[in-house]
């Protein structure tokens, strides 16, 4: 059989190292062109296949692919788009069909999180039914870390040392002047229903005393009186008190202490300010001067100080979504089998997409302390190996240099559009 094209597409949120796992399915999949003859890339995701809007990834030479390694954010576009339901819409996944059949694409790899992976696994059911079975792999993302079954999620890691460092560095400041001004120092950091990124600020404290002095988790119930008493005793002991809040932090029925009532595009709660939220209680109950920052999207776009482990997760898992494909192998997702600790040593397996879709891995309780404020032994064993390594990206003339594509399109070849 002559070979077909391949679709890659980024979805959701992106993250400091989605580049380098589209660097490692586009590089992979060139070494196999006896299978996969070109890569198309959706222009914003898998709306550039429902628009037939691709970016023919064969125009950009190697060394600018290479730079995709190095690159933050998502380098062909990205989207928060979830495919509703193959009965709900049919004509969506209908839409999808007609365009890889248009432009002989055989292979799809999906880079995202939870509803992506859902997507691919609905999109090699029903390709199947329609005649054109399409080899669909889903390739994971994201900085939530909550997919289950892989050990750690491509993303995860990065955020985790940007969040680590700049807990460690902003309490060394608070602690300064805690003296005579800011007593209290509030980091909101993302995590809707699990605490990972939030546990990660947890690496910054080494010794007793060492900030962050509570770590607010999804995980587990908020509960006013319990956290005013905390900061209470953190200011009296040690001086000052440094919190890092997960956006999804909530009361005991659920609530978010930081819903605004709204929904994003998947339709789940839109969150977003909840370390003003903690710092007005603070204020309203004890009088401290405080301050508090939101990480938001320069957490997730901190190449500049990625994970080495990281980044070198992302690209195999490019990597050996390609390989897995060529292999014959469909509605799976590479993930990430930890071998050891100490050392840490990690190898790439692959697990059935039904098994991944729609689930979420919430931080173990074993990794959170008694009193539901820090990480333990265990907690800092997991997150430690995840955080360590430096790949520093080049640098001109002060700033990191970032891959420029040409982003040439495919020429569309249905007369009928689509719209999303």
């Amino acid at each position: 059989m002559s070979a077909m094209n391949a679709f890659y597409a980024q979805s959701g949120g992106v993250t400091a190292v989605i580049n380098a796992t589209a660097c490692g399915v586009i590089e992979t999949a060139r070494k196999h062109k006896n299978k996969i003859a070109n890569v198309y890339a959706g222009r914003n995701g898998i709306i550039g296949a429902l628009t037939e809007d691709m970016i023919d990834t064969n125009k950009e030479n190697a060394s600018a692919i290479r730079a995709l390694m190095h690159t933050p954010g998502g380098a062909f576009g990205s989207a928060r788009y979830k495919l509703k339901g193959i009965d709900e819409n049919r004509a969506e996944y209908e839409r999808l069909i007609e365009v890889f059949k248009a432009h002989n694409i055989g292979y799809f790899f999906y880079n995202g999180g939870n509803d992506s992976m859902d997507t691919a696994h609905k999109v090699s059911q029903i390709s199947k039914k329609m005649g054109f079975p399409v080899t669909c792999l889903g390739v994971p993302k994201t900085v939530d870390n909550d997919l289950p079954i892989t050990d750690c999620c491509p993303g995860f890691g990065s955020v985790a040392k940007y969040v680590a460092v700049s807990t460690q560095e902003a309490a060394m400041d608070v602690a300064s002047m805690a003296t005579t001004s800011t007593k209290v120092f509030v980091l909101e950091v993302m995590g809707r229903h699990a605490g990972w990124i939030a546990a990660a600020g947890g690496l910054a404290k080494k010794d007793e005393g060492d900030a962050p002095h509570i770590i607010l988790f999804p995980e587990i119930p908020f509960v006013k009186r319990d956290f005013v008493k905390k900061v209470r005793q953190c200011v009296n002991d040690y001086g000052y008190c440094v919190i890092v809040v997960s956006e999804g932090a909530a009361y005991k029925n659920g609530k978010f202490l930081a819903d605004q009532g709204t929904r994003d595009a998947f339709g789940h709660a839109q969150l977003g300010g909840v370390a003003s939220v903690v710092a007005q209680m603070v204020r309203d109950n004890l009088g401290y001067k405080y301050h508090y920052a939101i990480a938001d999207y320069l957490q997730r776009s901190a190449r500049h100080i990625a994970s080495a482990t990281d980044v070198k997760q992302a690209y195999a898992v490019g990597e050996a979504a390609v390989k897995l494909a060529v292999q014959g192998k469909t509605a799976v997702m590479p993930v990430i089998k930890r071998v050891s600790d100490s050392p840490y040593r990690w190898k790439i397996e692959s697990a059935p997409l039904g098994r991944i879709a729609n689930k979420e891995k919430m931080v173990p309780r074993r990794y959170i302390t008694k009193d539901g404020y820090g990480i333990t032994a265990a907690g800092r064993r997991y997150l430690e190996p995840l955080i360590k390594g430096e790949d520093y990206p080049p640098y001109v003339n002060g700033l990191p240099k970032v891959a420029k594509l040409k982003k040439r399109p495919v020429k569309p070849k249905l007369g009928t559009k689509f719209v999303v």
